[in-house]
């Protein structure tokens, strides 16, 4: 199972400053497998799952194929990215 990019739902706003555009497209440019779980928005008490993984409501956030998850802020999580830290099996 890859591993899964919990995000807002508005997957058409591809803009650079967007958060969860920023670290999606740096796991696409990145070559890392991983499904996208639309979050509920803007009702943040509703992203049941986030807030049991990382104990805050903010997205993007990253569910590992351990069942782990790795949150930070977007541009700390695009560095992480393209760091390598989530490539070929590696964990966060």
């Amino acid at each position: 199972m890859p591993l899964k990019l919990h995000r807002c739902p508005a997957t058409w706003a591809k803009m650079s400053g967007h958060p969860c555009w920023r670290v999606q497209k740096a796991l696409d440019d990145m070559g890392v497998e991983y499904e996208v779980v639309k979050e509920a928005w803007p009702r943040r008490s509703r992203r049941t799952a986030v807030i049991e993984g990382t104990g805050q409501t903010a997205l993007p956030a990253i569910e590992l194929e351990d069942g782990t998850w790795y949150r930070e802020q977007s541009g700390e999580m695009e560095k992480a990215i393209r760091a390598g830290r989530f490539g070929s099996g590696n964990a966060a």
